[in-house]
């Protein structure tokens, strides 16, 4: 019975082989597309669930109440992690972590090396207790014991000593922000960091020298490191959280209420608003599941359409087999081993397709994915294939098996209203999902270019940052100098962070003439050295820039347009402005400035002079001279830095950075668009192929009766373009509604304009048109002799 299904259903596909073409290239193509989807959804789904304490390990975050409304952050007191290990009884262990952004850009040497870049952390003695890193050599009880110990990857012992054992030799490490070089001996070295983790780093070196007495670090008021802690078994986290909400009132700090979240939703769960967890990463992982779903649902409705066109051609088929005693449960079977064997044979191409196509798309979404055929791979492309065999038959299935055999035989069934109706309603339903989806790119498209081309508030082009190492930490102001007496160098100053996305922030202690005693506001701030604004291209809105000219600035303060606004200061300079204790005199009132991405607001932020410790050096170079200069630069610098290669990066790289997750967004969006319009007008054209097969004889009839050609096109058209129609009405107020959704991530946005949506329906209509157009020609073009011959 089963080797007669095979045989049928070959027959079958044998016999139609343009629908077959078309139902087999648009299946390959919605496979394709969920099982690359599949894959990055299941690697996003992933990430850091490889912690083997993972269902009990907790990030502590808190919520800090200002005028802006409440502000979520992971970055806690230096004191809390050692606190709640001690006051907690839920708590089995806890370790403070520094964010990455402390020591992300280090440098670690040997003896004639001239050094590694590498990022790294500053933690606790119990971090590889804490967290799932396996160590190749050391004791995880005490690899961080000692102030002067390094833990190194394996990654990193290979580059440095050709060997991973290594332990006891010694390691010089040092960044931009650190004074002095730090000779370290190697305590430990922990495997590579998983593909699959969220935390990327090269080494771990102790917190404790930063825990000092003397250090802010350890005031109850500061904002430092990110605090983990691991629960015992069975106790409950919302008790736990309850507990723990005022636990910063207890130590004398107000505003700061704390909770916990599960450190394996700290990737995909990162957004907050007003304090409430607002989506974050997995909002992408559901719009490309969804995209994949409606990819797919389209190829199974042209599956759906074509075999249901195709019912009159095959109701002598059913008749017979019905009479001769076929039932209709066997009929069903029949149709829908069609379905799933189709399906089976598309998914055979589109692993083809998908093994071809992964190079490029791990370069699109920055990913290592590779198809690995272990079991739960083998069941999802099992369930993905069975799914799409069953959503394609059911239809058709129900369909053929039902008709009535005597008036099958003789040819007689009628084609219903209803029939018509879900046909076409299936059209619609394609459709619709094609426009939501060409609206949605582009609407994607004009957002991101409108971030990469707004203007920040600085000039980011031929801008070329350093970080200051080695001799270059005490000698920045020598070195600037003669920058600037490179040929081609525009400008040349210092900072003390990096420009973009480098904030600290304090709610106080700071006051000015006027200020409410109760409100509480959050400034961000940066030390800055003299000519940086003028360098950056950064524009005051009142009174000046620090300079040398003046004399030391260390007493004055720039404040940005935001903070001069929630101050309410009508005429700010020459006010006193006291911060820490001390009296500072605002001189300078700053247009304000986007240092950060414009999915965030503009913060109240003031500005010191600084410098002494401005080592992020911050160059500009005039355009189309940037390969000669840059040479120079790295000359100059080595020969301050005695030989030595500087860590430099352009400043527009940092800026793209920032909208890598929304860049790769948009371009996968276009690649899906794209596939739904073209797998949505397979389908139009295999139906409008059949449909003006099925109509020769009418059409030869028509053309003797004196029909003109034009005519006999806009009579096959226009049944296929009015549901496209329709589908369009439907698709822009729900493309409108998702845009606008999407739009309000961002701070800053652009306007929704009505030729996005207009576009968007005339280009479906254009392409749906073609498509169908192609196929009424052909036949109204034809002889009506050839016509009711060919009948």
């Amino acid at each position: 019975m089963f080797q007669h299904h095979l045989l049928l259903i070959y027959r079958n596909f044998k016999k139609y082989k343009s629908s077959f073409f078309i139902n087999l290239v648009g299946l390959t193509a919605g496979l394709t597309c969920t099982l690359l989807i599949y894959l990055w959804v299941n690697d996003e789904l992933r990430m850091d669930k490889f912690q083997e304490k993972g269902s009990q390990l907790y990030q502590v975050m808190e919520n800090e109440k200002t005028e802006a409304g409440i502000n979520t952050t992971d970055l806690t007191a230096g004191l809390l992690a050692e606190a709640l290990l001690k006051e907690m009884p839920e708590v089995e262990d806890a370790v403070m972590v520094s964010p990455a952004y402390w020591i992300a850009s280090s440098k670690l040497s040997v003896k004639n090396n001239t050094g590694i870049q590498g990022g790294g952390l500053f933690a606790g003695k119990n971090f590889f207790k804490v967290f799932s890193y396996p160590l190749i050599s050391g004791n995880a009880d005490q690899v961080l014991n000692n102030k002067n110990s390094i833990v190194i990857s394996a990654q990193m012992a290979m580059k440095l000593f050709h060997s991973t054992d290594v332990v006891g030799k010694e390691v010089t490490w040092e960044n931009s922000d650190m004074v002095n070089e730090n000779h370290t001996l190697i305590s430990g070295v922990f495997k590579d960091i998983p593909a699959n983790s969220s935390g990327k780093f090269d080494f771990i070196v102790s917190i404790d020298p930063l825990m000092v007495p003397e250090s802010g670090l350890r005031k109850w008021e500061s904002h430092g490191p990110n605090t983990f802690v691991v629960l015992k078994k069975g106790a409950d986290v919302e008790v736990f959280n309850s507990r723990i909400k005022n636990f910063m009132q207890s130590k004398g700090v107000d505003r700061r209420e704390l909770f916990i979240r599960a450190y394996t939703d700290s990737y995909l769960y990162d957004k907050y608003e007003n304090g409430k967890q607002a989506g974050g990463r997995i909002e992408y992982v559901k719009l490309f599941s969804l995209i994949a779903v409606f990819i797919l649902i389209i190829a199974c409705v042209n599956f759906m359409n074509l075999a249901t066109a195709r019912a009159s051609v095959r109701m002598k088929e059913v008749g017979i087999k019905k009479v001769m005693g076929a039932s209709r449960g066997s009929l069903m079977m029949q149709y829908m081993g069609e379905a799933i064997f189709l399906a089976f044979l598309s998914l055979f191409f589109s692993l083809l397709f998908v093994e071809l196509l992964l190079p490029q798309f791990n370069e699109v979404t920055g990913k290592h994915l590779f198809l690995h055929f272990d079991l739960k791979l083998i069941l999802a492309l099992m369930g993905i294939t069975i799914f799409t065999g069953l959503i394609s038959g059911s239809y058709p299935a129900l369909y053929l098996s039902g008709f009535n055999p005597a008036a099958a035989l003789k040819g007689k069934i009628s084609h219903s209203a209803g029939e018509l109706w879900t046909r076409q309603g299936l059209v619609v339903f394609q459709f619709t999902l094609s426009v939501i989806l060409i609206v949605s790119v582009l609407v994607v498209y004009k957002q991101i270019e409108f971030v990469q081309h707004t203007k920040a508030g600085y000039q980011k082009d031929n801008v070329l940052y350093i970080e200051a190492e080695g001799r270059l930490k005490t000698n920045a102001g020598t070195f600037i100098t003669a920058l600037k007496n490179i040929p081609d160098v525009v400008n040349a100053s210092s900072m003390d962070k990096r420009f973009i996305g480098d904030l600290k922030g304090t709610v106080g202690d700071f006051n000015w003439e006027g200020r409410d005693p109760k409100q509480v506001i959050k400034f961000q701030f940066a030390g800055l050295n003299s000519g940086l604004i003028e360098t950056m291209g950064m524009e005051m809105a009142g009174g000046r820039a620090f300079s040398s000219q003046f004399g030391a600035d260390s007493t004055k303060v720039i404040i940005n347009e935001a903070g001069i606004k929630v101050m309410g200061l009508k005429d700010p300079i020459g006010k006193i402005f006291t911060l820490w204790g001390k009296e500072l005199q605002i001189i300078g009132v700053m247009k304000d400035v986007h240092f950060e991405s414009m999915h965030e607001v503009i913060k109240p932020m003031f500005f010191l002079y600084n410098a002494k410790n401005t080592n992020r050096i911050m160059v500009k170079i005039k355009a189309g001279h940037e390969k000669n200069t840059v040479a120079a630069i790295l000359r100059l610098y080595r020969d301050f830095n005695q030989g030595g290669n500087p860590n430099y990066k352009f400043l527009d790289q940092d800026f793209q950075e920032q909208y890598i997750a929304e860049n790769r967004i948009s371009l996968l969006s276009r690649y899906f668009a794209v596939l739904a319009i073209v797998i949505s007008c397979l389908g139009l054209f295999g139906l409008a192929s059949f449909t003006a097969a099925r109509k020769l004889k009418e059409i030869g009839v028509r053309k003797v009766l004196g029909a003109s050609e034009w005519g006999i096109i806009y009579s096959l058209s226009k049944d296929f373009i009015k549901p496209v129609m329709i589908s369009i009405l439907i698709a822009l107020p729900l493309s409108y509604i998702l845009t606008k959704y999407w739009l309000a991530t961002f701070a800053y946005r652009i306007e929704l304009q009505l030729w996005y949506f207009a576009g968007a329906g005339f280009l479906a209509l254009l392409i749906s048109w073609i498509t169908v157009s192609v196929q009424a020609i052909k036949a109204g073009l034809k002889n009506p002799i050839t016509c009711l011959r060919d009948e």
